[in-house]
């Protein structure tokens, strides 16, 4: 649908697109409500329980910040994981820039 509205350029094509997108989202979503009620309703399942704990997992990475960096490449162009390897390689950049 999407195909055929960006070549036909017209306002039928993209209402038609507009509605195939609407309804593959109601889709989506009461197959998405089905699975969870099935899950809520077998909640003592280990399946359905390892299921909720795997989205729980999805939803909390999700939001997590990404704080720092793991990794460098120093002067001689190696890759540097370690804490005290990156703060070396830091004091060497500085010490540089600024002699």
């Amino acid at each position: 649908m999407y195909g055929k509205w960006k070549k036909e350029n017209t306002k039928e094509a993209r209402m038609e697109y507009k509605k195939s997108r609407q309804n593959a989202k109601t889709v989506i979503s009461s197959a998405k409500e089905k699975k969870q009620k099935k899950c809520a309703n077998d909640l003592n399942d280990s399946e359905c329980q390892n299921e909720i704990f795997r989205m729980a997992k999805q939803t909390v990475k999700k939001r997590q910040d990404i704080t720092g960096l793991n990794c460098i490449k120093g002067a001689s162009g190696k890759v540097i994981v370690d804490d005290k390897g990156i703060k070396d390689s830091w004091k060497e950049y500085m010490e540089k820039l600024m002699p």
